[in-house]
């Protein structure tokens, strides 16, 4: 029996093969789904069956896909509101053996009403004891899965998850593994611990959602959450429900040249800059979107458009690579080129380039100790974030807002964004350019910088 990780990074997205003797199955496919039949090679196995746990927010599945290539059956848990336009349903008690390796089906909604875990047995020793269970976005190591995506039915879901949680994952036994499908820096839960590997019993002790005295606290904790909904999440949503885009390999993004960028934009396509913040505001192409490679899946969601071109600055091909397959991870295929040699290749082909001035934490430390009318500190960082610690006399707008919440700021003013590291900070200060604004700077280094040089912060 072998159970194998995949784990694909920005999105903080865990999925899962487990088998035994000639069968398994996959947990949550990703949509570039090569590595699960790289894996089969490596057993020996063949992929009979495709699991879903919940109906996926925020990235595409990849079941179709995989299935296509395997002939696979897809599972997913029942619907009532809106039923999935592909696959089979499973239930309560449902069985699926693989050699030794027993799945079994627990119905667990709360963070979708469709949620399902699997708690996995082994046949050898125990067909009905369970050894682990893959808790989708249920339970997290650290957390459990928002309940916000039932606009007013949050009371109503966070009480399902309670009983999930503590009627049907918690009672399974403090030895069993917990495979949750996401981890820290997913946008599914908060504050989730930056480890791939837990148990029950450990959770049940530490996991600060599971120690609450009842479910009516528990109620009122999951409803008191902030969590922010980036526009692509409806387009995850329809795509996961009515049947994901097919796929077979990534597409090869063709070279542009300065010229060629340049006739594209003009024609509506999206430039996205991703370089990291110090280069981008050192020297960039007016109009483009400062989104760093690292930073791709948290925010392409909030600003980039399906339905026009995207075209990409990078430092390298590795950049355009690894950008290609992360946005086609989140359903944007229209990717119409690269910029070959990089930001140099548009500097030297004579087009005029765009800066941002760069503000140090003592100089934003500073500002915010006396305001002034014709300047505005923006704080794009989360309301969590905010909360906790925050300079005096600055305005907050979440980072993935700036832009449909740009006409809240005086275009006459200068705008100085930061953020925790100044990452987030440089996507807001390139929003704001694309906006019109032209008094834009940004704190390179902000909070982490101000805390490190003794700000000082608000009351």
């Amino acid at each position: 029996m072998f159970i194998e990780t995949v784990k694909s990074e920005g999105l903080a997205h865990y999925s899962y093969m487990v088998g035994d003797g000639t069968k398994a199955a996959v947990i949550d496919p990703r949509r570039d789904c090569e590595v699960y039949l790289d894996i089969a090679r490596e057993k020996g196995v063949a992929i009979t069956h495709i699991f879903e746990t919940h109906r996926n927010e925020d990235y595409v599945i990849g079941s179709r896909a995989l299935a296509r290539k395997t002939g696979a059956a897809i599972l997913h848990g029942h619907e009532d509101e809106n039923p999935f336009a592909y696959g089979e349903t499973v239930g309560q008690g449902d069985v699926f053996c693989f050699g030794c390796a027993v799945l079994r089906v627990i119905e667990t909604p709360g963070h979708t009403l469709n949620s399902i875990s699997l708690s996995l047995a082994d046949a050898g020793y125990d067909a009905d004891k369970p050894v682990a269970v893959f808790t989708g976005d249920a339970l997290f190591i650290g957390g459990a899965g928002r309940t916000d995506f039932y606009p007013g039915r949050e009371e109503e879901v966070s009480g399902l998850l309670y009983d999930s949680l503590f009627g049907k994952l918690l009672p399974l036994g403090d030895d069993v593994l917990v495979y949750p499908a996401h981890g820290a820096g997913s946008v599914c839960g908060a504050g989730l611990a930056d480890r791939m590997f837990s148990t029950i019993g450990y959770e049940r002790r530490f996991n600060p959602d599971l120690q609450v005295d009842g479910r009516d606290e528990f109620i009122r904790m999951k409803t008191a959450e902030n969590h922010y909904q980036p526009p692509y999440f409806k387009q995850m949503e329809r795509l996961n429900q009515h049947g994901p885009l097919q796929f077979d390999t990534l597409p090869v993004v063709a070279p542009l040249d300065a010229d060629g960028l340049a006739k594209a934009m003009d024609e509506g396509a999206q430039a996205v800059d991703l370089r990291s913040p110090e280069a981008f505001a050192g020297g960039h192409v007016p109009g483009s979107h400062a989104i760093p490679l690292d930073m791709l899946a948290s925010f392409a969601g909030w600003y980039l458009d399906y339905d026009a071109d995207i075209c990409l600055i990078a430092d390298g091909p590795e950049q355009v690579v690894q950008a290609t397959r992360e946005l086609c991870r989140l359903g944007f295929d229209r990717i119409g080129g690269f910029l070959k040699g990089g930001i140099s290749a548009w500097e030297t082909a004579g087009h005029r380039f765009g800066t941002i001035p760069a503000v140090h934490a003592h100089e934003l430390g500073e500002m915010s100790r006396v305001p002034r009318p014709d300047r505005v500190l923006l704080d794009v960082r989360s309301i969590d974030e905010v909360e906790e610690a925050s300079l005096p006399n600055t305005t907050h707008i979440y980072v993935g807002e700036v832009a449909s919440r740009a006409s809240e700021l005086p275009k006459d003013a200068r705008i100085v964004t930061f953020c925790a590291s100044g990452k987030r900070a440089l996507v807001a200060a390139a929003a704001l350019k694309r906006c019109g604004f032209e008094n834009v700077s940004v704190c390179l280094g902000s909070m982490a910088a101000c805390k490190a040089i003794g700000c000082r912060l608000a009351a």
